[in-house]
């Protein structure tokens, strides 16, 4: 194989298994579902070590195929127990878990991450140095692309996990060689996710591993459906919703009598149970919208009623919030049917992917695409009644008016709020009053929190971080000696920090503008790769601004990305938004990596220059975690004050002090160490 290959293959591999580390972890272990950066960390971690670790005589790589599998045993063997938080603090689901405690497994899992990226990316660093920096570079930027879209490819088209692993494996035995004690590990990995893939009636979608149960429930044959081994959704006859799930026809019985019912929304349309009622209530047209496709295709096939065939229905295959926002018809009745996903927006947010739905600005929204005499409602297992005072405080404010709300099953949290902003179109006397005065306020598009009570970072979310940060200092004193000796790169420090914030920042405010689903993560994840590419093309030119410019550059197009505001936005066309949003959001990116790129290509010791920017990325994934007490938004004025820290800090280097000392430029602005400098998550899905 030449290097030509191998350099490609081991890129690939890299970016492949990373991908998919996140979303299989994130689908077997509950706990990650509340850690969103936990596996993106591990994963960076690894992966500087292996770039540290390039130059040591006995290679990481070999033992690759042994600690994977010695993950996948670990997560699929071994429970892992949560201890309940208090319920002031935050509201988590899927809670009742037996096994180890969290703080056992979640540093196992960590540091088996952390070992399994190390070693691919032990074996990107060994023949990345045998090149010529732009042919290298061109190499491993075409390998990261290709790892990426083949992911992205196998998670639309719905693969199990054994692909996942067949896919990693080929290329581990193509690098490694067919040696036994190389391909016994990877057969045992197949083996493992076989059973895993095939077991009962397993099906993958581009979110959830889902499971598929039929019971039956008082004698009436009930199609339970779990997602990521949690129970979600139940498929029950129509005949049988009054006796066994009252809380759908709840909307419809608060209705007054003769309410119009021409145009129906279904957000969280999911199997179909909440479409089949509509239809029965005389539902002119019923738009369902479900981010989900393989949830509908449940629905499709195994909902007895056949809502899906009926030609009133329209199906859309999209994310609530982003349907409001586009949608230009008028309803009758907007319901949020258990929009609740178990699952995050991706491995480098806090975001889960009905985070928006529920802001006032959605409800808002909602209202907006009522008729005058239109009901907007939901219901769900809202498990606290802080929560239940949170959303009739945001419908309040939304319509004027106060919602009808339904407590359904003392003390289980089940409950159905509906409004209108014509009192008219609702009856609800035997109603539950509940008091608004302390109700938590409403949460926005930009702290989109609901299940935490007041702003602030949990308890249990701070103790984790503070683990992964020590884990980090460990392993980078570790591979590259005395953190002292970073001191003169605590630019690079700065600006790791602040690249991963911003990073954040992008995803999220593109999530909230186009939708929470894979495909809209997955674009933004390849243009920031794209931007990385063309900031590194440009750093290579003979003449470039001086390092003053381009910080003042990067400055401004910060200040604005902060001024303009979302809602603004939301406000333009689709393509018009695009644009805006796409220039708002990559050029504070391009001008960071231009920046970054001039300055690491003059540095003297790369082993150390990559340790302190490498420590300036695990610190960002903790402050990411900030959005959770003051917002998305403040994480730009975060990014703005860090490179301001990184300009005064590196503004010697940037005058190129290090030429006049002496010291040689050791290394150029490769591809790999600059989207791993300027920002690791460049990598992530």
């Amino acid at each position: 194989m030449t290097d030509r290959v191998r350099l490609f293959l081991a890129s690939f591999l890299m970016l492949f298994v990373e991908l998919a580390l996140i979303r299989w972890t994130g689908e077997n272990v509950l706990s990650l579902s509340f850690f969103s950066n936990f596996v993106l960390l591990g994963s960076f971690l690894g992966i500087g070590i292996g770039f540290l670790r390039a130059d040591r005589p006995r290679s990481l790589f070999p033992h690759t195929p042994a600690l994977l599998f010695g993950l996948i045993a670990f997560v699929l063997a071994v429970p892992i127990k949560i201890g309940r938080l208090s319920r002031s603090e935050v509201i988590f689901f899927g809670m009742d878990t037996s096994g180890l405690p969290i703080w056992v497994s979640l540093p196992i899992i960590f540091g088996l991450v952390a070992l399994v990226l190390a070693g691919i990316a032990e074996a990107v660093a060994r023949v990345f140095a045998r090149f010529e920096p732009l042919e290298a570079y061109r190499l491993d930027i075409l390998g990261s692309v290709a790892g990426t879209l083949a992911f992205s490819v196998l998670a639309f088209l719905g693969t199990p996990p054994i692909v996942w692993g067949l896919v990693a494996g080929i290329v581990m035995v193509a690098l490694l060689g067919p040696r036994l004690r190389y391909v016994a590990p990877l057969v045992a990995v197949a083996a493992v996710l076989l059973v895993e893939s095939i077991g009962g009636a397993t099906l993958w979608s581009a979110y959830y591993k889902i499971d598929v149960v039929d019971r039956e429930f008082r004698d009436v044959p009930v199609v339970q459906v779990l997602v990521n081994g949690i129970p979600h959704q139940e498929i029950v006859p129509l005949e049988a919703r009054e006796a066994l799930t009252p809380v759908y026809l709840k909307p419809y019985e608060r209705l007054t009598p003769g309410h119009a019912l021409d145009d129906v929304l279904i957000v969280g349309a999911g199997n179909g149970g909440d479409v089949a009622i509509a239809l029965d209530r005389g539902a002119g047209r019923v738009d369902a919208v479900e981010i989900d496709a393989r949830l509908l295709d449940i629905g499709i096939d195994r909902n007895p009623d056949r809502p899906y065939d009926d030609p009133r229905v329209v199906r859309h295959v999209d994310d609530g919030r982003a349907y409001l926002e586009r949608t230009d018809r008028r309803y009758d009745l907007v319901l949020f049917a258990l929009p609740d996903s178990l699952t995050l927006l991706s491995g480098q947010s806090s975001l889960r992917l009905e985070s928006f739905l529920f802001t006032q600005e959605a409800v808002t929204r909602a209202r907006e695409v009522l008729e005058p005499d239109g009901v907007f409602a939901m219901y769900n297992f809202y498990r606290e009644q802080w929560l239940i005072e949170r959303l009739a405080a945001t419908m309040t404010r939304a319509f004027g008016t106060e919602p009808c709300i339904d407590l359904i099953g003392e003390g289980s949290g089940l409950a159905m709020l509906a409004i209108s902003a014509d009192p008219s179109a609702l009856n609800c006397s035997g109603g539950a009053a509940i008091d608004l005065a302390d109700a938590p306020a409403p949460v926005t598009d930009d702290r989109p929190f609901l299940y935490i009570r007041e702003p602030g970072i949990p308890g249990l979310y701070l103790v984790t971080m503070a683990v992964i940060l020590l884990a980090s200092l460990v392993a980078v004193r570790a591979a590259a000696g005395p953190i002292r000796t970073m001191s003169r790169y605590s630019d690079l420090f700065f600006m790791g920090v602040a690249f991963l914030l911003l990073e954040t920042k992008n995803i999220v405010q593109f999530a909230l503008l186009f939708g929470t689903t894979w495909f809209v993560n997955a674009l933004v994840f390849a243009g920031i790769l794209l931007t990385v590419l063309a900031a590194i093309e440009v750093a290579k030119l003979p003449r470039l601004p001086s390092p003053r410019v381009l910080y003042g550059a990067l400055f401004a197009a910060l200040a604005v990305a902060w001024l303009v505001p979302q809602e603004w936005l939301l406000n333009l066309s689709v393509p018009v938004r695009f644009v805006t949003a796409t220039a708002l959001a990559f050029a504070p990116i391009f001008l960071a990596n231009v920046v970054f790129a001039q300055r690491f290509k003059n540095t003297a010791s790369s082993t150390t220059a990559f340790g302190a920017n490498l420590l300036g990325a695990m610190v960002g994934g903790v402050l990411e975690y900030a959005s959770l007490a003051v917002g998305y938004r403040a994480l730009l004025v975060a990014a703005a004050a860090l490179y301001l820290l990184a300009y005064v800090t590196g503004r010697g280097h940037l005058r190129g002090e290090d030429r006049a000392a002496g010291r040689p430029d050791e290394i150029p602005a490769d591809p790999e160490t600059v989207i791993l400098f300027a920002g690791p998550a460049a990598h992530a899905d």
